[in-house]
């Protein structure tokens, strides 16, 4: 339950947010439900007048679908053929009066019968606002499609019915296909009507977006609620609930965290007689929990193959991501190429001064949530994991993080589009994809993401089929382009060097096997890519044997060798410097431990930090050529 709670506090500290509209990157709007709120796409819009005639309609563009309804706890919760209509807006069959006029098929009962009651008890209370006056007066005269159908909205066959499904035999009547059929996608019955009243004197706030309409109906609902019952999560006595909020993760989602319908698969029977029995949850604490989940969801969630990552303070501000990368937190903490040298200390000052901002801005009280959802059918969704931490505890694990999984990497792009180098960690996705290659699946790449959400939030190694995996692929560049090897080499070097704790910085003393063979192998690669020159794009012979030099490290390296001889002639004098570093390095390796046994990851630590420093040299040197010239 302490989930729940959390996310019933972060509404409470959040109440100047509700009905607020937000937009996200792709300017889809979202807000803070207000309680017995939900959202629906729409897909008509009906402008009543204030003394309740029709006055227009227009069919709604898909990126102005998303509608804020006042809902009950049935109509919340319906499937099926049960009828429960929402108290305003709702589908044709239930708010025309004349559904049936027009061929509309029922299978029970009439909706429009329970819809317009259940209008008019909120229309005649004493909590009604003019504009649910004015649509229940103009809906209770049932003409809703005859006007519709006049205003070339709706369109009826040629035995005046409703059409069902637009087909080419209607093109006699319509000339072209109507613009409602490209905004549903089944009959016409099922499309979503929302209202507005329109005034020719004054400019009225959108029925969907009027806090006086929210507070109407939250006033005149709550006199409707049930008996009162002890709420597992605050401990108090309020009127509790059964039904609980679906449409989580967006207004089409039909998975819910909390269900108790027990007519099949005999959930709870046999243990408790009754779903109160298990767990009693009150119906304040239930909408409140779930909008607040909706809105951080829309807000900072990160979803995957439906699987939802979210990382939120109680308070309400905002979180550093911990599945993100270094450069994500901060860009500017690693513009200094120099930088490279710092020890995991020096670095891990560096992230925390990046970190202070987010400390600043969160409150003495607050703590951090951690949460993964999904789910394994469309009707149930589970809590995959959750954890609530300290802030400082918690900002400290990403401090740890973000300074011992860290190596130099090329591959991010600027404001600009511009490819820049940052030193740190990389982003759990793009360990994903440096691990299992660009073409993994969403349902791998969630599975990782979790896998890896323990590694940074509990200090926990890096499993060990990650590493190796990553480092198969490291070492088999030939597999990949250049710019995905590039990458996939550095993601890999972080995660070996969460565990090793080795600088970018080429280490001159250090005499480990696998690191002076690593060494060797970008000695040998610099040298001959010097000799093709830049016009030659292909790999050199390093490159093309790197795979089975990770594997028979002595025989390999024979052959390599070899193959230097003709450029190592071609530089002449040029490749001496080179040439000696490679007898210099060999030299340190122990006769006994120049062997085939296989590399560790560390061999390409050595690797990349060997050609770095080559890389780093050849730049000092050019320019100071040009300086001189």
């Amino acid at each position: 339950m302490s989930w729940l709670l959390n996310l019933y506090e972060t509404y409470e500290s959040n109440l100047d947010q509700v009905g607020i509209i937000e937009k996200k990157y792709n300017d889809q709007e979202f807000t803070l439900l207000p309680i017995s709120h939900t959202t629906q796409n729409a897909h008509i819009e009906v402008e009543i007048t204030e003394d309740g005639e029709f006055h227009s309609a227009r069919v709604i563009d898909k990126n102005d679908a998303g509608t804020l309804i006042p809902c009950t706890e049935d109509s919340a919760s319906r499937a099926g053929s049960k009828i429960a209509p929402y108290p305003l807006h709702d589908k044709l069959s239930y708010v025309a009066g004349d559904f049936i006029a027009y061929g509309g098929k029922i299978k029970k009962e009439e909706p429009f019968t329970y819809y317009i009651k259940q209008l008019e008890e909120w229309a005649k209370s004493p909590y009604a606002t003019e504009k649910v006056k004015s649509i229940y007066t103009y809906l209770s005269k049932k003409h809703l499609i005859k006007d519709l159908v006049e205003r070339r909205i709706l369109f009826l066959d040629d035995k005046g019915n409703l059409i069902e499904k637009w087909d080419k035999k209607y093109e006699s009547l319509h000339k072209e296909k109507p613009l409602i059929f490209s905004v549903i996608s089944g009959e016409q019955e099922s499309a979503f009507i929302r209202f507005n009243v329109y005034s020719p004197n004054k400019i009225l706030t959108k029925v969907w977006k009027d806090q006086e309409m929210y507070d109407s109906f939250i006033r005149y609902y709550k006199d409707l609620l049930g008996d009162e019952d002890l709420c597992y999560v605050t401990g108090k006595r309020s009127p509790s609930t059964d039904k609980h909020a679906n449409k989580i993760r967006n207004p089409a989602d039909k998975a819910k965290l909390i269900s108790s319908n027990d007519s099949s698969g005999f959930t709870f029977r046999g243990r408790f007689n009754n779903s109160n029995e298990v767990a009693s949850i009150s119906y304040e604490v239930s909408q409140k929990a779930h909008n607040a989940l909706k809105w951080l969801i829309n807000r900072q969630g990160k979803i995957v193959d439906n699987r939802v990552f979210l990382v939120w303070g109680n308070d309400g501000s905002e979180i550093p991501d911990p599945m993100e990368d270094t450069f994500s937190i901060d860009p500017t903490i690693i513009e200094r190429k120099e930088r490279i040298s710092y020890t995991n200390q020096e670095f891990a000052n560096e992230v925390a001064k990046a970190l202070d901002g987010f400390k600043s801005n969160l409150s003495t009280k607050a703590n951090v949530n951690i949460l993964i959802l999904d789910s394994a059918t469309t009707g149930r969704m589970a809590v995959l994991y959750y954890r609530n931490m300290d802030k400082e505890l918690y900002l400290n694990r990403l401090i740890k993080w973000h300074s011992t999984c860290n190596w130099l990497h090329r591959y991010r792009k600027d404001a600009h589009g511009e490819y820049v180098q940052f030193y740190g960690a990389p982003a759990t996705k793009d360990i994903a994809f440096a691990t299992y290659g660009p073409k993994a699946s969403d349902k791998v790449v969630k599975g990782l993401m979790e896998r890896m959400l323990p590694c940074i939030i509990d200090d926990k190694i890096i499993p060990l089929d990650i590493v190796r995996s990553a480092l198969y692929r490291a070492s088999n560049p030939v597999a990949m382009e250049k710019w995905e090897w590039e990458k996939t080499l550095s993601i890999t070097c972080a995660l070996i060097n969460q565990k090793e704790g080795y600088k970018v910085a080429l280490d001159t003393e250090n005499n480990n096997r696998d690191y002076l063979f690593g060494r060797l192998l970008a000695i040998a690669d610099v040298l001959e890519r010097r000799a093709l020159g830049p016009e030659e794009t292909r790999s050199s012979n390093a490159i093309r044997y790197m795979n089975s030099f990770s594997k028979n490290p002595a025989r390999t390296w024979k052959t390599i060798q070899e193959s230097l001889q003709p450029y190592q002639a071609r530089l002449g004098t040029k490749g001496l410097y080179l040439s000696k570093m490679i007898d210099e390095v060999a030299s340190r390796i122990n006769y006994e431990d120049f062997n085939n046994k296989p590399l560790t990851g560390k061999y390409l630590l050595g690797f990349y930090s060997q050609r770095h420093e080559l890389y780093q040299k050849k730049e000092k040197s050019d320019s100071i050529e040009e300086s001189i010239n």
